[in-house]
This record gives structure tokens, C-alpha cells and sequence, in this order.
């Protein structure tokens, strides 16, 4: 019986589809084995969001060359999409293929492993993801009490930061009864939380003959009951609009937490990454969800340091954060990808001032939610929370239907994987601690 290790960097959907080709291995024999030790296959889920994530992929196939000199060793992901040639040419790299036919590889292992002239070849097949249809995979259980559905793939924004839509193609939807079928499963097999996700995940249904989109889904899924709760992946702004929300505002499923990828505040610099809206337009989405769903709390993606970003534009986004109010926000500095357009502006910024403004930004998105996480505390309102992890200090870690991260102790052992409501006492560095209610 032969030993698999996973590894995966990047986003929500990588993740998604690193567990859906792990139980394929499973299903043809495989035991999943922990990346860390020595393995007969090693698969490696990449990124190439950034430099940064093409550096770390590289490091953890290396990782992997060293935990077992002799492992059959395969690449997958948006890195690998992008730069076939340059994965293969890593030393102990045996197979690459690129965003599509994942599925595919635990036949290809056993037939490597069982022919010892074949797993010292180099296999590469990467396709033409712009013709790609769904690559169908589900996955039936979740190591966590949060699980995440793929229910998109591809991006056709084209913004001029960024490469991934040349990793991932065209916008592509799963159809709705495997949705709702792997949701269901989901939770009849205990998780009671389900993140709905996709590269350009508001695009859902884009590509379908019949209309059919995100908010219906989510509707037909509350309509079913098909989970405790449901979660929105990251959504772009421009895609949340006024009718989107009226639908849904009823959906008793649906957790009142929305990630919107904002990137920047500023509408010279959205201009120039080619967002498909504005400041105001942003903040509109943000007010109107507020009204008609009250209580919503959001999250966000800011980039600083884009090319031409000057000091003013820089602070027409601090002056966004500060106002739409988000209960976090991933700050991250601007990086050149080879093949976008934004690597070919001029006004490219010094890396120290990219990172001046990293820290000036993170500290004050902290501030922002510290706000929000006294407020919480100073109302003493209940909390619903998905409890997901008790650890050795004994607290319980949690995170709140409007993804609060809320800690708690209890002298019950058995409560991961349930929904309980704590009351909020305390706040200290973005965690709310409570006790049950």
C-alpha cells in the first residue's frame, strides 16, 4: 500500500481541490500520510498569486526531494499552469500538470510506481484552460467543521495586476444539483458549516444556458435546509448588486459575513488595475448590505504599493478602511508578475515604501477592528458560534456566524463541531473571549 503526502499554498479553492484529490487517492488505494514524513508520492498544490507564492512552491517541492530522495513527486496548481517548464526542471519533480485534470493523478501515480523506467521520465500536461469545462470533483467529508465547496472556476476580470485568470481560464460554474448534493452529504456527515467558492465566485452561473446564479443557489440550498450555515467566498464588489441582496436577505442559511475584494480605495488606482468599479460604488454595496442585512460584518483583500500609487492615493484608502469598517482586512504589498500589464507601468514603488505602508495600513485596520470587537462586547449581545478547536490552554476556538473569532472555556470535551451561543466578555488582539451562554 503505498503512502501519499499533500501539501497546498494559496487560496480556499486550492485547498477545496487538494482534499478532493486526496480522497481520489484514497479511492485507488492510497493512505494519506503526513508531508512531513517519508512518502511514496508527494502532490503539491501551487500558487502563483505573487513572487512570493512561486518562491514558497518551489521551497516546499524541494521539502518534499528531501524527505524522500526516491518519492514520486507531483505538481499541480496555478503555478504550475503558468510555468510548466520551469517546475519540471526542479530536481526530484516527476509529473506536472497544471489546473485541470487533477483527478487524474493517482492513476498516473500507481502506473509510475508500478514501472520504474516511467517514474524516472518527466510527465508534464498542462492544457489550454481557456477551453476547459468543470472539472467535476467533490469531496464527502471535511477534516474540519468548516468545509469548502468549489462551486466556480476562472476569472475573466483581466485586472491588470494580476495572472491568474491565465491560470485558470474562463469562468466556469458547477451545476446546481452537484452543489446542493455535495452540500447535503456535507452535512449529514457532520459539518455545519459550508464555504461556497470559486476564483471569481459571484460569476457563479455565468456560463450556464439558463439563468440560473449565485443568489439562486443560495436560495434553493436554504429552501432544502441543506447545512446549518452557509458562507460566502470572496466576491467582488461590482457583483453584490441591489438585487443580489434583496433575494437573499432572507435566507436564513446564510451567515451574515461577506469577503468583498476591495484591492484599493483609491479610484485612480482602481482605474488603472482595471476594477470594474469605484470607491463610491464599493461603499454603496457595503451601506446597502448593512441595510437590509443588519448586523453583516465584512472583510476585505487590500493591495498598497500598485504602480503610481502616490502618498494621497495611499490615503484615500486608509480613509476607505476607516469608514466601511471592516472587521479585518488581508493587507498585502503589490508584486510584479511577468506577462501583466502593471509590470510594465511606470511609478513602480521602492520596496521599503511598500512596506511602510503594509504596516501603517495593518495597524490601522487593527484599530478599526478593535473598535468593532469593543462595541460587541459593550452590547453583551449572544453569539453564534461553529465551535472548532479546543486547544492545550483550554480554550475552545470559535468563529461567530458574522466571523468573529471568539475563544471560551468549558469543562466539556466534546463540543467541537457544534453551535453554541457565548457571551461576549472581553476583546485582546482580534479575539473576543466569552463564556457560555
Amino acid at each position: 500500500m503505498f503512502s501519499v503526502g499533500l501539501y497546498t499554498l494559496g487560496c480556499k479553492v486550492s485547498q477545496y481541490e487538494t482534499e478532493a484529490v486526496g480522497e481520489a487517492f484514497i479511492k485507488h488505494g492510497f493512505v494519506l500520510s503526513d508531508f512531513s514524513s517519508p512518502c511514496d508520492v508527494y502532490v503539491i498544490n501551487t500558487c502563483t498569486v505573487t513572487q512570493e507564492s512561486d518562491r514558497k512552491s518551489r521551497q516546499v517541492i524541494r521539502r518534499a526531494k528531501k524527505n524522500n530522495p526516491d518519492a514520486l513527486i507531483m505538481v499541480m496548481g496555478c503555478y504550475s499552469q503558468r510555468s510548466p517548464s520551469e517546475v519540471s526542471e526542479i530536481d526530484g519533480v516527476s509529473v506536472v500538470i497544471g489546473t485541470e485534470n487533477k483527478l487524474s493523478l493517482p492513476e498516473i501515480a500507481l502506473e509510475m510506481l508500478a514501472d520504474a523506467e516511467k517514474k524516472n521520465q518527466k510527465t508534464v500536461k498542462t492544457t489550454d484552460v481557456k477551453k476547459a469545462e468543470f472539472e467535476r470533483m467533490k469531496i464527502t467529508s471535511a477534516p474540519r467543521t468548516r468545509a469548502y465547496v468549489k462551486i466556480e472556476d476562472g476569472c475573466e476580470s483581466k485586472c491588470t495586476y494580476c495572472a491568474i485568470s491565465d491560470a485558470r481560464g474562463r469562468v466556469r460554474s458547477k451545476a446546481p444539483e452537484d452543489v446542493i448534493s455535495e452540500v447535503l452529504g456535507l452535512y449529514k456527515s457532520g459539518t455545519c458549516e459550508i464555504v461556497l467558492t470559486g476564483i471569481e465566485t459571484g460569476s457563479y452561473g455565468r456560463d450556464f444556458d439558463e439563468k440560473y446564479d449565485l443568489a439562486d443557489l443560495i436560495c434553493e440550498l436554504d429552501r432544502k435546509k441543506c447545512a446549518e450555515r452557509i458562507r460566502l467566498g470572496s466576491l467582488a464588489p461590482e457583483l453584490i448588486t441591489k438585487d443580489f441582496v434583496e433575494r437573499v436577505r432572507s435566507a436564513k442559511i446564510l451567515a451574515p459575513h461577506f469577503h468583498l475584494s476591495i484591492q484599493s480605495g483609491s479610484d485612480s488606482v482602481l482605474y488603472k488595475m482595471k476594477r470594474r468599479y469605484n470607491s463610491k460604488m464599493a461603499m454603496d454595496v457595503i451601506e446597502n448590505i448593512r441595510l437590509n442585512i443588519p448586523g453583516a460584518t465584512f472583510t476585505t483583500d487590500i493591495m498598497v504599493g500598485f504602480p503610481g500609487e502616490s502618498e494621497e492615493n495611499f490615503l484615500e484608502t486608509v480613509d476607505f478602511v476607516k469608514r466601511a469598517k471592516f472587521l479585518d482586512a488581508h493587507v498585502f504589498a503589490y508584486s510584479k508578475r511577468a506577462g501583466t500589464p502593471a509590470a510594465s507601468y511606470d511609478g513602480q514603488i521602492p520596496e521599503d515604501i511598500k512596506s511602510q505602508r503594509s504596516k501603517r495600513l495593518i495597524r490601522i485596520k487593527n484599530e478599526v477592528r478593535d473598535l468593532i470587537l469593543s462595541e460587541i462586547v459593550d452590547k453583551g449581545k449572544g453569539l453564534s458560534v461553529v465551535c472548532e478547536s479546543l486547544s492545550e490552554d483550554g480554550f475552545y476556538t470559535a468563529h461567530s456566524d458574522t466571523y468573529v473569532e471568539v475563544k471560551f472555556k468549558s469543562s466539556n470535551s466534546d463540543l467541537t463541531g457544534k453551535i453554541l451561543n457565548v457571551k461576549p466578555v472581553s476583546q485582546k488582539n482580534g479575539i473576543i473571549y466569552g463564556e457560555l451562554i
